[in-house]
């Protein structure tokens, strides 16, 4: 069995279709720029924005011009209509599904409109639109993408990436025919700032793998490719995938790059490649000096002195975070079939210990291409693409499932109980929510006599409710001076995911799926999906949720109902004997 990708769309800071980026990679034009979309007091930050207003990108997808709608759905939208056309495949009749990376979600207009709906109802229809999943839904909607089913990934800056594999193992798996995969993420004010707060934004120009590297510069974007099984009009075959976790830290990578590492690792066996096979690699290369000095660890490692030609292209596009790894993907479908490899704009100084990147080639022909995305927690994904089919078999044995233990948390006085796990002093910097998690989870693994599972995979539709809504309100009342970046580490949707995986140093499959009531189906599917590939045998998995008064209050107006006030069920699955 080949997954073909047989179509790809985008829009970033240099292009608002594939041809345009193209052009722009082949002739060395950055589109990182001065703020001018985002409404922002940091004009000194330089970004990634795409060149289209809301306006003009409603225009396209024939949207009223009266109606709000999140930048991150807008783009979306737009990438992945560009992609079913490129594809040119019906989609009537088929079982289709669109798998969307995001984590910003609709932030970006409930910030500008945050005040407005706390005092009334103008504007209070955006509450039902902030979760990352309503993104996807209307992706669906915007993008004519009829009869397709959705569904949300949200590991941070390797969402797309992620949502990729998932899409290609649902085509292995039989469960669609025809999948839509990639990310989308707009740039918003919430995590300019807490990207600003966590002190790894460069005012300049970010030179990735550079010694004089100071952080990067956010970047906003959408991309989509299309894929089936065995399609005789590729233009590429996803050859191989990884799926890994750090381990290690919230925010920073690991100094020997261990997760990296076994990404990329798992890729090349998956492929059944050796190092010496790969002819490019496209590199996370955030330029922050974390990332730099940890991917080139985990690459040497790998390929030693023989480093295949490398690039970071976020010097060209910005980290458009959840977006980067479908973006990054596009860019290597086109520097595959045009012959050429991008360069690293504004490298001059070599970093010791450091890789080499490349000034740029053309003329080369790149047969099996490597592309790495890593995000906050450790969720590390590494991507495999080649211009010829490889034949990677399903496992033929297709164990089932079976559920050998399981916790649930609904009341905040049994959090009581987690001292049997965590000292008073570190259960007093962790959030009701994540207590709750760790400790259906922590609960979960000690019944079923599992020290350590292979996967670990988290269910939640709004992620760590109170820490967000903590940070935007200090944003939105206060100003974008000294916010907190403890509220923005925990804000990402797969904190609780990675930081369960951080304490039983979990270094296996690690995702999270938001997708409003969906995701615990999603997550659920995804574990027996593991189990009957051959992939795990024991999978951890989490449905993790809040509210807070505001957001319930929000609730009551839409005449919707009000979610729990807390609620964490973690379940134990095992593929039976």
């Amino acid at each position: 069995m080949n997954i073909s990708v047989t179509g790809f769309g985008i829009v970033c800071a240099i292009g608002n279709d594939a041809h345009a980026v193209c052009r722009s990679l082949m002739d060395g034009k950055s589109g990182v720029a001065p703020l001018h979309y985002l409404r922002s007091a940091h004009k000194e930050l330089p970004v990634g924005e795409v060149k289209l207003s809301d306006s003009q990108m409603k225009e396209m997808l024939g949207i009223d011009q009266d109606k709000v709608v999140s930048r991150t759905t807008l783009m979306g939208a737009v990438a992945a209509r560009q992609a079913v056309a490129d594809a040119n495949v019906g989609l009537a009749g088929k079982r289709v599904r669109l798998v969307t990376g995001t984590t910003v979600g609709g932030m970006d207009a409930t910030e500008r409109y945050y005040a407005s709906m706390k005092e009334n109802d103008e504007y209070l229809y955006l509450a039902a639109k902030h979760d990352c999943g309503s993104c996807t839904d209307d992706i669906i909607d915007y993008a004519h993408l009829d009869g397709a089913e959705g569904y949300t990934v949200s590991t941070a800056c390797s969402s797309s990436v992620n949502a990729i594999i998932v899409g290609a193992e649902m085509l292995r798996n039989n469960e669609a025919d025809i999948v839509i995969a990639g990310g989308t993420e707009a740039l918003s004010a919430f995590h300019l700032n807490g990207f600003k707060s966590l002190m790894i934004l460069d005012e300049k120009q970010c030179r990735p793998f550079d010694e004089t590297r100071a952080g990067l510069n956010l970047g906003e974007g959408a991309a989509f490719i299309v894929m089936q099984r065995d399609a005789p009009d590729a233009i590429a075959y996803i050859a191989g995938y990884g799926n890994r976790c750090d381990a290690f830290h919230q925010t920073a990578s690991s100094e020997n790059g261990e997760g990296a590492f076994l990404a990329v690792s798992d890729a090349l066996s998956m492929a059944s490649l050796k190092p010496s096979d790969i002819d490019y690699i496209n590199a996370h290369g955030t330029g922050t000096p974390n990332n730099d000095n940890s991917e080139s660890t985990a690459l040497k490692r790998i390929f030693g002195d023989k480093m295949p030609p490398i690039s970071s292209t976020k010097s060209f596009t910005g980290h458009t975070t959840s977006a980067s790894g479908a973006i990054e993907t596009v860019i290597c479908l086109l520097s595959m079939t045009h012959g050429f490899i991008p360069a690293n704009l504004g490298w001059k100084n070599q970093m010791p210990g450091g890789i080499t990147p490349s000034a740029g080639e053309s003329g080369v022909t790149l047969n099996k291409v490597l592309c790495n995305s890593f995000g906050f927690g450790g969720n590390d994904s590494s991507l495999i693409l080649s211009r010829r089919p490889t034949d990677v078999e399903p496992n033929p044995v297709k164990p089932e499932a079976e559920i050998i233990a399981e916790d649930v948390v609904t009341d905040a006085a049994e959090l009581a109980d987690l001292r049997q796990f965590v000292s008073p002093m570190e259960s007093r910097r962790m959030g009701r929510l994540m207590k709750a998690a760790t400790l259906t989870s922590l609960r979960a693994l000690q019944k079923g006599g599992v020290e350590c599972p292979d996967a670990i995979i988290t269910a939640t539709a709004y992620g760590m409710l109170e820490d967000s809504e903590m940070f935007l309100e200090d944003m939105v009342n206060n100003g974008e001076e000294l916010l907190k970046p403890t509220l923005f580490m925990q804000s990402t949707h797969n904190t609780m995911g990675a930081a369960i995986a951080i304490r039983i140093k979990c270094h296996g499959y690690n995702i999270t799926y938001s997708h409003g009531s969906r995701s615990y189906e999603m997550a659920m599917q995804d574990a027996k999906r593991l189990i009957a590939l051959g992939k795990a045998r024991t999978v951890l998995v989490g449905m993790h949720d809040e509210s807070t008064p505001t957001f319930n209050g929000f609730c009551r107006r839409l005449g919707q109902p009000e979610l729990v006030d807390l609620y964490s069920r973690s379940v134990l699955l095992r593929a039976k004997d």
